[in-house]
């Protein structure tokens, strides 16, 4: 999913869409064939990034010097060490893990058989979450589109790249609804749409419609269209429902076109302004994007809502993933009284 950053171009700031490059086919870089292959399963350009990143990283520290030296029997070595020497998580070693067994499977063509590593030893962690007074506290001290984009997050349970990248046509004001379709893994879902939204999200779009106008007034209209949509639909990037719901204040370069137009709002502007409202509520726990999402899923659980539908709400895969959440929700939610309360 597109992210921005900022790339300086002879002494200037130049602001540039991070998408796919295009890649000549004829390549015999070791990395292009590997990305090349990568695309050709259809994965997301994050899984992408993230494998590229392990192998790298798995190969700088083999030392190896061309792919005939690429030995399976080093992974158990490699994990073991990011394990235990490098103290990295459980989580992040499977990642690791995955990724090197989807580049020596799948791309190798090269049976791992059975690993035998040592395991991470950090156990994964259980979500911060706040409570509604804390949420409405920090919230309350964020202003403008940060302010509409964390209520986002807290009242419809999207991560902060997913409510970054939303277009106009994915508010659904009369059936209340929100549609995520850039989401993780490319899948798509329907979420709640709070009420109290209806009106501050009616004001963006208009805002959206007179920055559209104004763009196309200068010949700076367009807006990034994801995968083979540029191809399919050329016109519809000109259209209101395509544009970004949260706009970028400037104009950034597409790498593979080389065409300049308005990207979508960065999401670490919104992560400095939570961590900012943090601080003034007097709020002592570490908020991020993603506790207002971890937030969301235990108020549902709190009202009653069943896992099924948290998890169909989250868009999670698994419904593993969402029973974490039952671990979060207070002790006192469930009837658990301490002695020292007993009368």
């Amino acid at each position: 999913m597109p992210i921005l950053y900022k790339k300086p171009v002879a002494g200037v700031i130049m602001h540039v869409i991070d998408t796919r490059n295009t890649i000549n086919r004829a390549s015999v870089s070791f990395k292009d064939r590997y990305r090349l292959f990568i695309r050709s399963k259809g994965l997301a350009y994050a899984t992408e990034k993230t494998y590229c990143h392990w192998a790298a990283r798995f190969i700088r520290q083999m030392s190896y010097k061309n792919e005939s030296e690429i030995c399976v029997d080093h992974i158990n070595y490699f994990l073991s060490e990011l394990g235990n020497t490098r103290g990295c998580s459980i989580n992040t070693q499977r990642t690791a893990l995955n990724a090197l067994v989807f580049l020596f499977r799948e791309f190798l063509q090269v049976d791992v058989g059975q690993l035998s590593f040592q395991h991470a030893r950090k156990p994964k962690k259980i979500p911060i979450v706040l409570s509604k007074e804390e949420a409405q506290a920090i919230i309350s001290n964020i202003t403008g589109r940060r302010n509409l984009i964390t209520k986002i997050l807290y009242g419809s349970g999207l991560r902060i790249s997913e409510a970054v990248t939303l277009r106009v046509k994915d508010i659904d004001l009369s059936n209340g609804g929100l549609f995520v379709m850039e989401g993780k893994g490319y899948k798509s879902r329907r979420t709640l749409l709070p009420n109290s939204l209806v009106e501050p999200l009616k004001q963006q779009i208009e805002f959206v419609k007179n920055q559209f106008e104004a763009d196309k007034a200068i010949g700076m209209a367009g807006v990034f269209m994801p995968d083979a949509l540029s191809r399919k639909m050329p016109k519809a990037q000109y259209e209101l429902a395509w544009q970004y719901l949260f706009p970028a204040d400037h104009y950034s370069v597409d790498p593979r076109s080389g065409v300049e137009r308005r990207h979508h709002f960065g999401p670490q502007q919104v992560q400095r302004a939570i961590k900012s409202a943090t601080t003034k509520a007097g709020v002592n726990k570490r908020v991020t994007c993603h506790t207002f999402r971890h937030s969301f899923a235990t108020e549902l659980l709190k009202q009653g809502t069943d896992l099924r539908s948290i998890q169909e709400l989250l868009g999670h895969t698994s419904i593993e993933t969402t029973q974490i959440y039952t671990h979060v929700v207070g002790l006192n939610e469930r009837g658990i009284i301490s002695p020292v309360d007993v009368g």
